[in-house]
């Protein structure tokens, strides 16, 4: 049977003889239209795991549409671009998945019919589905291709149709499916591997800047996160066509409000991106400590070198059109964070070296620091609303969000624990820089944190990348012209880690200063501008409640953030 990825390519011709086709197929499968409704409604509600071969993480049908105010407004792309960041499937495998890496990774795996005929057998055998597709499985893939044009992002630059192919702007992921066909268990994996990111190694350095008292902090933290993520979900459902945070933002506050706020998402990202760079510098160094680079008189030390190096490895993964390789190994980062927490379990029970420090209940001057570092754990609510349109049963999303920021904190509470029990007071910003060097144990934890940055790190720079491109002139969206601001968003963040090379306090200033905004300030202050005619006196109140908390803990943790930093260099 022939693999539905291959019927249709994300390739646009402009032959003739490829408009007929279209047309052909379009008018068959108008012809199934009705049928495909009728047994799509009847299925609406099945949430089975086994159904997930169709793409996840897309928009819900009918709403966004190339006439709704919130696709024609800056930013157009984001949601596609966080749907690559966020989570990854391939439409042939029941695993993980977002529209637009289906459709990136359709765009990979499958060829036009002009040049199938002579694609070699070796490549004939690749493309084909792991399992043979049903019936029901080409009906729907011929109606999401049938409208999937409605999706198409809003192009204001006609003039890209005429760019020669090798100039064409990376357009592929700026597109996305009208399907709505993820899980329970896709959306809480999607969920943990946004949240579950560097922030677990640096638990156990919180710990130590606030004492044992920051596990309750870490605990109302996410209680809060959980609650404004379901006033997100309340935010989406007040209007038609919206399904992103900037589309809140635009309800709530107008485009001022959109612009505003996908600058601080953006931001955020570009952070992200820094501290990784910082994180792969320190992590190297320590499994090469004696490495360095002279060059002439100039000699560049192991931490200089590496992220020098780092960034020479992920410059040319920001270059590429189609991101659903590095998508797919990047989704191995909720199994990254298990088996580091695993190896530092190893260490402390195994390889002896215990559970003796005793540590203190409260250390009141590490407290801001602290907020900043447990703040940046919960910092996926960017994202949540993409999982949240995407999810086959809405009805869900609240159980989704409880479970994964559930799992999620599990997992931050037993390496913090562990982590400081067992170095206590010498605890650094990563507990992998405590890890014993001698151990094998050891290097297989700082491996994995070596090597998961590098694969995400274009997934992270491309949303603002992707952003800026938009602003581009028609004339100058050429593919070179692309590749050359991309290049300077990576030298940019390389020369800010070697600048602010402290990866606990870059972390807290960007927990206590972004993430406070948009994981607890803005969804509170966006349900109260959206729904202030329908909220009760309780709603108001809790609101308000956690926006003082969040501005507090946002001032106090960006103030001593920045004091760590600048007496760094004094």
């Amino acid at each position: 049977m022939r693999s539905p990825v291959s019927e249709r390519s994300l390739i646009i011709e402009s032959s003739d003889d490829e408009d007929t086709h279209s047309a052909a197929a379009a008018a068959t499968i108008e012809k199934r239209h009705v049928h495909d409704e009728e047994e799509q409604g009847a299925g609406s509600d099945s949430d089975s795991d086994s159904s997930s071969s169709s793409s996840c993480a897309t928009p819900r049908r009918g709403l966004c549409s190339p006439s709704s105010p919130y696709t024609q407004q800056w930013p157009q792309s984001y949601r596609q671009s966080i749907d690559i960041l966020s989570s990854v499937q391939s439409p042939n495998l029941s695993f993980l998945g977002t529209p637009t890496l289906s459709r990136l990774s359709n765009s990979f795996l499958a060829v036009t019919d002009s040049f199938r005929s002579k694609t070699p057998e070796i490549v004939s055998n690749f493309v084909k589905p792991l399992l043979s597709p049903t019936t029901s499985d080409e009906q729907q893939q011929h109606e999401d291709t049938r409208k999937s044009s409605q999706y198409l992002l809003p192009s204001r630059k006609p003039s890209l149709q005429q760019i020669p192919e090798d100039q064409k702007p990376l357009v592929a992921g700026h597109e996305v499916s009208p399907y709505r066909n993820c899980s329970y268990t896709q959306g809480v994996m999607n969920g943990i591997n946004v949240l579950c990111g560097v922030g677990i190694l640096s638990t156990p350095y919180a710990i130590k800047q606030g004492g044992w008292i920051g596990l309750g902090i870490l605990s109302i933290f996410a209680l809060l996160a959980w609650y404004t993520g379901v006033l997100l979900r309340h935010c989406l459902d007040s209007k038609e066509g919206l399904e992103t945070y900037p589309d809140i933002g635009h309800a709530a506050f107008g485009n001022t409000g959109r612009i505003v706020i996908s600058i601080i998402l953006y931001v955020e990202l570009y952070a992200c991106c820094i501290e990784y760079l910082i994180l792969e510098s320190d992590n190297l160094s320590k499994l090469f400590p004696t490495a360095h680079l002279t060059i002439g008189s100039l000699t560049l030390n192991s931490h200089v070198f590496f992220a020098i190096l780092t960034t020479i490895i992920v410059m040319p993964t920001t270059w590429l059109r189609d991101l659903s390789c590095l998508s797919y190994i990047s989704a191995g980062g909720v199994i990254a964070s298990i088996l580091v927490v695993i190896c530092l379990s190893w260490v402390g029970v195994v390889d002896d070296v215990g559970f003796e420090n005793q540590g203190i209940v409260l250390n009141l001057p590490g407290i801001p620091i602290a907020l900043g570092l447990y703040g940046y754990c919960y910092s996926g609510h960017g994202v949540f609303p993409n999982i949240y349109s995407s999810l086959k049963n809405r009805n869900q999303f609240p159980s989704i969000l409880f479970t994964c920021i559930g799992l999620s904190t599990f997992l931050y509470a037993v390496a913090a624990v562990m982590g400081y029990k067992m170095f206590g007071e010498a605890t650094e910003s990563q507990f992998t820089l405590n890890l014993p060097d001698n151990l094998v144990v050891s290097k297989v934890a700082v491996w994995t944190t070596v090597a998961n940055p590098i694969t995400k790190y274009a997934l992270t720079i491309i949303p603002l990348a992707m952003s800026l491109e938009e602003l581009l002139p028609p004339n100058q969206q050429k593919y070179s012209n692309i590749i050359m601001l991309r290049s300077a968003l990576v030298v940019s963040t390389l020369l800010i880690a070697l600048s602010v090379p402290f990866f606990g306090l870059v972390m807290a200033l960007v927990g206590s200063l972004f993430a406070m905004l948009v994981t607890y300030i803005l969804p509170c202050a966006c349900y109260l501008a959206i729904l202030k005619t329908k909220v009760g006196w309780h709603q108001i109140a809790a609101c308000s409640f956690i926006i003082v908390v969040g501005v507090c803990c946002a001032c106090v943790g960006t103030y001593s953030s920045l004091s760590g930093i600048i007496q760094n260099y004094t």
